[in-house]
């Protein structure tokens, strides 16, 4: 049976690019991100470039009702199988700790961990289900993977991104509580923790960092893939991602 991964923050960046990767690896999908338009762009891409099923979402992951509906409407198209719940959705802002507005921190908390948060919860049971399933016809038993996008701020301090990396930090560290709680069951998470991406919200940085020297989105979906791809007996519970050269953390 065709394996199945919800993907939150799929209408651009990152997510888009993973949803390309696991379609192009046979995957249905179901795409979350807030507006609709960009998703279904999408969905029809996918099904008219690899003919694979594609669900759309769209739920504004601050909300915590549209998290709990994005869920459940993976589930009910799938009949119930997740084999990957991808979480891709964040936003981030920088600005000196001294003086960083509160009311962005809980923003970013909401979108980037508390979310996450949710989601891991709200899909846990069908997660636990798929992976005691029997082998799939390559003899494999994959297991179900938690697949947290993180950000190598998370492992690594840099200068007024105190707030998304303190998300970041704690996305890190909820992979590891995942693996610890339910790793035994065939349900493992892995953080990827890239440093700068080449996406449209590190377009800022482009005044001190060449686009052809940063990080690709498809680098980040490359991984996702590799991960997902894994037995149930291989757990990772982060990726950390750098840019060569001897400034391998920051620009």
């Amino acid at each position: 049976m065709t394996r199945t991964a919800l993907i939150a923050g799929a209408s651009r960046g990152i997510g888009a690019a993973v949803a390309r990767r696991l379609a192009a690896d046979g995957w249905d999908l179901s795409l979350a991100a807030r507006s609709p338009e960009p998703l279904r762009a999408l969905a029809d891409e996918l099904r008219a470039e690899y003919g694979v099923r594609v669900h759309t979402a769209p739920g504004d992951m601050a909300e915590e009702a549209d998290v709990r509906d994005v869920a459940r409407q993976h589930l009910a198209a799938y009949d119930g199988r997740l084999d990957a719940l991808v979480l891709s959705a964040g936003m981030g802002q920088t600005g000196a700790i001294a003086d960083f507005p509160l009311a962005r921190l809980d923003k970013q908390y909401a979108v980037n961990l508390r979310a996450p948060f949710q989601l891991v919860q709200e899909c846990l049971p069908a997660l636990r289900a798929t992976a005691s399933r029997p082998r799939d016809s390559t003899g494999v038993r994959h297991g179900t993977r938690v697949v947290a996008i993180a950000s190598i701020t998370g492992v690594t301090a840099e200068p007024s991104l105190a707030a998304y990396a303190a998300t970041k930090a704690a996305v890190l560290s909820l992979c590891e509580s995942v693996n610890v709680e339910e790793s035994e069951a065939g349900v493992s998470a892995c953080a990827v923790a890239p440093g700068y991406v080449d996406t449209d919200m590190t377009s800022w940085m482009h005044e001190r960092l060449a686009p052809e020297d940063m990080i690709t989105a498809g680098d980040v979906a490359d991984m996702v893939s590799s991960v997902v791809g894994l037995s149930r007996t291989a757990v990772v519970p982060s990726i950390v991602i750098t840019r060569p050269g001897r400034r391998l953390w920051r620009a």
